[in-house]
């Protein structure tokens, strides 16, 4: 239903989608046909990212990331389209137009209006800041007079960017190039300056960082050679003045000769210990008076035993503090064995009491003795070289430290040295390479592309249909009026009895159409949408009478309405009274010379049977005035006047003055018996209307409907 209005509404507007269209393409055509042909020159540079064949040494097998490469690109191309590039191109074309014979371009206005003088010093300033690839400062006033003419001559940067497409071949390592100009010349030129201007900036660029790596890295090299030398030099002096060569083997050996001391001791000393048991027991075998006996027989032992001991002793010494020499122990067991002989000869002595025979006691103590003896010495010999073992190991914890430190520091120094080492190789070794960017396809002035005039001028008759057609769906879908009788019971959820469209002519003679012999198609379809909406009114009636025909507001049709469906109920023989009680506006009382009145009938002047006329269609009109019905007699009499009235006519029809004439039209509710309001098509319902809308609705039974007056019949469903 919705499209079906939409497609209504464009054939009404038929001819606008038309002429505006039409009258579009036409200014169009005048527009562009004058306009020149255009020169397309394409070039392309190689950057050298992607390219393995490319890349240098320093950056071989280097796996670059997508986001990374993107990133590259994206930074060549906004250096390639910078102000700075731009600027370079614009002055050699500017300095080409006004040295040249043949410009590249119609010289503009400005440029005309240029002498010999301001030409030559125009031409010096664009050399001058091209040589120094420097832009012109809008700050200066003569400055800023040269960039308007550059700009006047379309060849800043941003008249250039508008024709400059710069892109990054789908995911290769080329970047392209494309201008589009009037003239084939100036495109290749334009692009091949750009390239040349890009690549030595480039070029110089990426040496000028190159070169100040090299020097940093050199610098940061020998610094830190100069620090790791200096470390170095302060171990070895250190080493040098403290007689220190390799504290970690020395500690090691300390370690090794204090654990081996410490084990020995601990034997000795058990030795001792068990050697001290073995004599206090031999002792006890003795009783006091051969105990004294042998005593002051051994006091009298060979002095060579003595001497031997003694001998012992020193050797035993020795043979520790030598850290157990082998050839000593040889030494030691070999005069162990000479005092072995010694004891055996001095116990045929006989030392002991004639009266027991305790010989070999005597000798087990003797050997003991002296081995406790032996045993003794030997651990006062390893606990002294112990404390002078601890005493070196001592003296070398300090020197550890500070070694250790200075070596710390030395391994630190190094590897910062090997590692400034390696970037200073490498920044060397890629500034030895040259710049992968290179422009491996050269811009050639091209041919002229396929004319776009044809195509302008088709683009904007459709671009204008299209509009136009976009502004008429707008203006279908805010329309909120009511134009047809769906939309109204739709829109007011009350049913609608019928509707009238709207007649041609400015004036309609109601005799003519009920009682002309002959009528037109319109004519004949206005009557029968009449008697349509009488069936339906009188249906609605039954055995009632009074008919009230009112509106939401003046000037809705109630007065056309009443008028005509009088005229159709006398068609079917029945006798119809038509009461004006609109006395704002009395349009019945003026449109048929109405003869009675009402306030002469409420007022007694005038009796029902005076009112039934021969020709079916008796009219009540009223003097008008600001009054209301109660206003002209008390409720009471008008019902008994109407009563009277209903007993001599078999029709009344009322019209009343509009709802918004507040309680002059809501009085002639309560003496009617139903009501049909007349809204006019066209009209949104809001505001005041919905409130009078609402009212209706609380009207219940006593609402019939609405008739809905002049509608389009293009508005009209198709039947």
């Amino acid at each position: 239903m919705e499209l079906s209005s939409f497609i209504k509404l464009l054939v009404r507007h038929k001819f606008t989608l038309i002429i505006i269209p039409l009258v579009t393409v036409i200014i169009t055509y005048f527009l562009v046909r004058n306009q020149p042909d255009t020169y397309t020159s394409n070039a392309q540079l190689a950057t050298g990212l992607v390219d393995q064949t490319q890349q240098s040494l320093s950056i071989a097998g280097e796996v670059l990331q997508d986001s990374r490469i993107s990133q590259e690109f994206s930074n060549l191309i906004a250096m390639i389209k910078s102000k700075k590039m731009l600027d370079q191109v614009s002055y050699q074309l500017m300095i080409h137009d006004l040295t040249s014979a043949t410009p590249f371009r119609k010289p503009s206005k400005l440029m005309e209006q240029l002498n010999s003088n301001a030409k030559k010093h125009a031409v010096e300033v664009y050399t001058s800041y091209y040589n120094k690839r420097q832009s012109l400062s809008l700050f200066n006033s003569d400055q800023k007079g040269l960039y308007e003419l550059i700009k006047s001559m379309k060849y800043d940067d941003e008249s250039v960017l508008q024709k400059l497409l710069i892109y990054r071949a789908d995911n290769s390592d080329f970047i392209d190039l494309q201008y589009d100009s009037e003239n084939p010349n100036l495109s290749a030129l334009l692009i091949n300056d750009l390239c040349k201007e890009f690549i030595q900036y480039y070029t110089l660029l990426v040496k000028d960082n190159q070169h100040k790596a090299v020097t940093f890295y050199g610098d940061l090299m020998k610094a830190k050679e100069d620090s790791l030398n200096v470390r170095m030099n302060r171990l070895k002096t250190y080493k040098i003045q403290n007689r220190v060569l390799n504290l970690n083997e020395q500690a090691r050996a300390l370690y090794g000769q204090i654990a081996d001391f410490e084990t020995r001791a601990e034997e000795a000393q058990k030795n001792t210990i068990s050697t001290l048991a073995a004599i206090r027991d031999i002792d006890k075998q003795f009783d006091p008076a051969d105990r004294k006996y042998v005593e002051s027989s051994m006091i009298k032992l060979s002095q060579q035993v003595l001497n031997t001991r003694f001998q012992l002793q020193r050797l035993n010494s020795e043979y520790v503090q030598s850290s157990f020499n082998p050839a000593i122990k040889r030494q030691l067991d070999s005069l162990n064995s000479v005092l072995t002989g010694q004891i055996y000869q001095n116990s045929d002595t006989y030392t002991v009491n004639p009266l027991s025979s305790k010989q070999h006691l005597i000798e087990q103590k003797l050997a003991l003795q002296i081995q406790y003896d032996l045993s003794q010495n030997s651990v006062k010999s390893i606990q002294n070289e112990l404390n002078r073992l601890n005493v070196r190991l001592n003296t070398l914890v300090p020197h550890e430290a500070v070694v250790q430190a200075d070596e710390n520091a030395i391994n630190v120094a190094h590897d910062e040295y090997i590692d400034a080492l390696n970037k200073y190789n490498q920044s060397q070794l890629q500034s030895n390479f040259s710049v992968q960017l290179r422009q491996i396809e050269m811009a050639m002035p091209g041919t002229a592309q396929p004319s776009k005039k044809m195509l302008l001028v088709i683009i904007s008759g459709i671009i204008s249909f299209v509009f136009c057609i976009v502004v008429l769906f707008i203006l279908f879908y805010l329309d909120n009026s009511v134009k047809t009788p769906n939309e109204l019971a739709n829109t007011t959820k009350i049913p609608v009895l019928g509707y009238l469209h709207k007649l041609k002519g400015s004036s309609l003679d109601l005799r003519q159409i009920w009682t002309g012999a002959q009528t037109d198609q319109d004519t004949q379809l206005f009557k029968n949408l009449l008697q349509s909406i009488r069936y339906e009114v009188d249906h609605d009636l039954h055995e009632n009478k009074v008919l009230l025909i009112n509106s939401l507001t003046a000037a809705e049709g109630k007065t056309f309405l009443a008028l005509n469906l009088a005229y159709a109920y006398a068609l079917i023989n029945k006798n119809v009274l038509l009461i004006d009680g609109n006395f704002n506006a009395p349009g019945i009382t003026e449109a048929v010379k109405a003869k009675y009145f009402l306030e002469d009938y409420l007022s007694g002047k005038l009796s029902a049977e005076n009112l039934v006329a021969a020709s079916k269609v008796s009219v009540l009109g009223n003097k008008g005035g600001d009054i209301s019905l109660l206003q002209l007699d008390t409720e009471h009499n008008i019902t008994n006047a109407f009563n009277a009235l209903k007993a001599q006519f078999d029709i009344i029809i009322i019209e009343a003055s509009a709802l918004s004439t507040l309680n002059k039209s809501k009085e002639w509710i309560d003496f009617t018996d139903k009501i049909v309001t007349v809204f006019k098509a066209g009209q949104t319902i809001k505001g005041t209307r919905k409130q009078q809308v609402n009212y209706l609705k609380s009207l219940d039974a006593h609402f019939s409907g609405w008739v809905l007056n002049e509608v389009d019949k293009n508005q009209l469903p198709a039947s």
